[in-house]
């Protein structure tokens, strides 16, 4: 028994890991349909899309917001395009126990897996804590068999699952994207992976330069640089969601939307209280710059997209000063290792405060999939050409 853990512990410092999909983990919040009671002798069927191919493969199962253990008796992994199918095992054993607040890596499998294939995954459990990990804005259909009769049978949620890594390929490395709804793909179609970050992993794929990158996607719908709207703050979540992600060389943030616009949301404020905000997102975005180039990791910052005629935000003149204001500093004070200027790819020319029609996604604040396929096809992938060196 102890001969068996030790291989597989000693296995997984044998090989170089990089993310090929990831997903920013959150606690329930508002009015969730499923209740802990629904997980408990459940089978969850999940299914994500992988960026980067390699030969071996393990995943990461997460209880980070659980205050009890997550009970499994096993975790099933099956890969579309092949037919290859695995159980997870961790240290030789494929019940596992995930403590509380915590995650656990499987062992390495010994499975070729394609760029951009389709990873299965199905999660048998026996006791969930009473708070659910998960990840609410997948995009992606997962199924959800539970011995509860009012429970729904399908959910576009991620559920315990926050990482599935690669290894063996060569120059490999990981681009993380943090963000917020528009990164999270917010009007993108359900399974159809056609968010800006899915146009991006394409694009990667592509090039013979690029292929060895994958794209890990850790945006949250109505996330905030500064304030816990939706999920853990941008600051909050940084080391979570970025520094600790495998293999990551490039960061691409793109956030702040949520700031700006929440400020006059409800009630107007004065100049002083936009200027003291913008200058907090400034400090903010150079604080996780920083951090992030401690770690070796480059940052290139993406411009806030226009949003006037949002019915959420109802976006004032003022507001929009706040966005112009933030998007030059972003373009001109040097603290990113490069510029991605979103904002420029889908705004109107003749209305520049608004998004181009065609690119709407028809709140005037998300893109749809066209604008998504705008967004990602503009990157630039000399941005990525130094990983080699």
């Amino acid at each position: 028994m102890f001969a068996l853990a030790a291989t597989s512990i000693a296995a997984q410092h044998a090989q170089p890991w990089v993310a090929s999909w990831g997903s920013s983990q959150m606690a329930p919040w508002g009015t969730e349909p499923l209740t802990a009671k629904a997980f408990d002798g459940a089978m969850v069927h999940e299914r994500v899309r992988l960026s980067v191919g390699g030969d071996h493969l393990r995943i990461t199962v997460d209880n980070t917001f659980g205050a009890t253990p997550l009970v499994l008796r096993s975790v099933k992994l099956s890969l579309k395009q092949t037919g290859v199918e695995k159980t997870a095992m961790f240290a030789g054993s494929a019940a596992i126990e995930v403590p509380a607040g915590a995650k656990l890596i499987s062992d390495a499998m010994d499975v070729k897996v394609a760029a951009l294939s389709d990873l299965d995954v199905t999660l048998q459990i026996d006791k969930a804590p009473g708070v659910a990990t998960y990840h609410s804005g997948a995009r992606a259909t997962t199924t959800i068999d539970s011995p509860e009769p009012k429970a729904p049978k399908t959910l576009p949620r991620w559920y315990f699952l926050s990482a599935v890594e690669v290894s063996g390929q060569p120059a490999a490395a990981t681009v993380v994207a943090l963000g917020d709804s528009i990164t999270d793909g917010h009007g993108a179609t359900t399974d159809g992976n056609d968010r800006w970050t899915d146009v991006l992993a394409r694009k990667l794929q592509s090039s013979k330069s690029t292929s060895g990158l994958g794209v890990v996607n850790e945006g949250i719908g109505g996330n905030g640089i500064l304030r816990q709207f939706i999920g853990p703050s941008a600051l909050a979540r940084f080391d979570r969601d970025v520094l600790s992600i495998d293999g990551a060389k490039y960061l691409i943030f793109f956030e702040g939307i949520n700031d700006i616009g929440s400020l006059d949301r409800l009630e107007v404020h004065p100049q002083a209280d936009h200027d003291a905000l913008v200058a907090q997102l400034k400090l903010a975005m150079t604080q996780m710059v920083w951090r992030a180039h401690s770690h070796g990791l480059k940052v290139f910052g993406a411009t806030i997209t226009p949003f006037l005629g949002s019915d959420y935000y109802h976006p004032s003149v003022t507001t929009e000063g706040d966005r112009t204001k933030l998007n030059a500093w972003i373009r001109t004070s040097g603290v990113f290792d490069g510029v991605i200027d979103f904002d420029a790819v889908v705004r109107d020319p003749a209305h520049p405060d608004h998004m181009l029609p065609a690119y709407d996604g028809g709140d005037h604040l998300h893109p749809g999939p066209a604008g998504y396929k705008a967004m990602g096809e503009s990157i630039d992938l000399r941005l990525f050409e130094d990983r080699k060196k």
